[in-house]
């Protein structure tokens, strides 16, 4: 945390020779370029640290990483907000990156979704933030969520290796499944379930082979998740690297935890579906060693999200938790959305 809690020209955490993104490696290699997602980041991790230090009885180290995390968030709001979505970063010479002042990376899809997975930002600037990327990055005709757009390619600037990329291909501008996935767990942040549930679809590898054209023009194995799908002509919807990329495990957890809702917490889980309105509910079974838990969400209003109440063997749940019990029975649990 203090290693990368600096401070730039805009007040902003230094990029230095790259963030999350390693191929924007030449951002900030003068030691001025500053990036906004980093911002949001060490936002969350200052918080989860502070409560880390609650939990030590450290009250006053808390208050300090409190304390930087609200700075951090008040200047990536006023530096970074572009109008319609946030920045991506600044460049050593203090130009602006993600901006749509930029004919290429006008938006990067980064700093939206860490903006709301973080609630770093106001609640206008949320849903300001996930309809510029719903209408400039989710291509549903290619099935994709591309990481930024347009791709390098004339620009004088140097952003660095990534723009060695052809334009559309791996990050310069194609989907970076990791990035695309949390776009999506932004929207079930925000409640919208149907969005969420219809791109949750389109980085499902199996929906890219369906038929024999979809299999021929995605050319990868449909059955593991691609680290990347390429987003222009002609390799338009071509799947990149498979078997390595850690966005599998990504993938799992938003079905599992974000659309569905079910998080295991210490000793007991919960379930806060974020689903589309469509549903009438669903079933799911889940197995604590020797001990079974039939779980059935019903959705009577036909609402996106809220839970109304969670009833296990007949008995209310005043705080919707369901305690891990080890009795080698079967448990009945009932979740009602509204």
């Amino acid at each position: 945390l203090e290693h990368a809690d600096t401070s730039g020209p805009h007040g902003l955490p230094l990029m230095g020779s790259g963030d999350w993104n390693d191929g924007m490696n030449r951002v900030g290699i003068g030691g001025k370029g500053e990036s906004v997602w980093l911002g949001w980041f060490l936002y969350e991790n200052h918080k989860r640290f502070a409560y880390l230090c609650d939990i030590k009885g450290e009250e006053g180290l808390s208050d300090q990483h409190r304390q930087r995390a609200e700075k951090i968030r008040e200047i990536i709001n006023q530096v970074a907000w572009d109008g319609d979505w946030y920045l991506r970063a600044y460049y050593d010479d203090g130009s602006p990156l993600g901006s749509h002042r930029n004919k290429e990376c006008r938006i990067d899809s980064l700093p939206q979704s860490w903006s709301i997975i973080t609630d770093g930002a106001p609640k206008e600037r949320q849903f300001k933030a996930i309809d510029a990327v719903d209408e400039h990055l989710v291509q549903h005709e290619d099935r994709l969520i591309q990481l930024f757009t347009p791709p390098f390619d004339k620009t004088e600037k140097d952003p660095g290796y990534i723009k060695g990329y052809p334009p559309g291909i791996r990050e310069n501008g194609g989907q970076y499944t990791h990035a695309a996935i949390w776009a999506v767990w932004a929207l079930t942040e925000l409640g919208m379930g149907f969005q969420a549930y219809e791109q949750f679809k389109l980085l499902n590898p199996i929906t890219h082979s369906l038929t024999n054209e979809d299999a021929n023009r995605y050319a990868v194995e449909p059955y593991v998740v691609a680290a990347d799908i390429y987003s222009k002509a002609p390799y338009a919807g071509r799947g990149g690297w498979t078997w390595y990329t850690g966005s599998s495990g990504w993938l799992y957890r938003l079905g599992m935890e974000a659309i569905l809702g079910f998080k295991l917490k210490g000793d007991h889980f919960t379930i806060d579906p974020c689903i589309p309105d469509s549903w009438d509910g669903f079933n799911m079974t889940y197995k604590n060693s020797s001990t079974i838990f039939q779980i059935e969400v019903k959705n009577p209003d036909h609402i996106e999200k809220g839970v109304k109440e969670m009833i296990l063997d007949g008995e209310k749940m005043q705080d919707n938790k369901i305690p891990f019990l080890q009795d080698s029975k079967k448990h009945h649990v009932i979740v009602r959305m509204g």
